[in-house]
């Protein structure tokens, strides 16, 4: 069991996808994305999720919860900079993406 101190400490936040690429470095299939969180900036992140999201323009414009206080992660030839947050199906590969319900304001915090 964490804490309320322990859940704090972490940063969830609602972007943006404004971009996304095919990640053929990746050792696992996955898309490069650049996400907009608004006043906290652009950052970028590589998600296994094409599968599920095989057309990329499906994506562009589609609001996403991430945690965005974890240290740069290097995949490949790639530095990961958030965590997109998704719901793992029961087939251990395909992931649901997280988001809000209705449009909200890049950068607003997850609680």
């Amino acid at each position: 069991m964490i804490n309320w101190n322990d859940f704090k400490k972490v940063d969830i936040r609602v972007g943006t996808i404004i971009e996304v690429l095919d990640f053929p470095a990746a050792i696992k299939p996955s898309y490069q994305l650049k996400i907009d969180f608004g006043p906290l900036g652009v950052r970028r992140s590589s998600a296994q999720i094409t599968s599920l999201y095989k057309n990329k323009k499906d994506l562009i414009n589609r609001q996403v919860i991430a945690v965005i206080n974890f240290p740069p992660k290097l995949i490949a030839n790639f530095k990961s900079e958030v965590l997109i947050l998704g719901v793992i199906l029961e087939n251990k590969v395909d992931v649901v993406l997280l988001q809000p319900d209705r449009r909200v304001t890049n950068g607003l915090k997850v609680a």
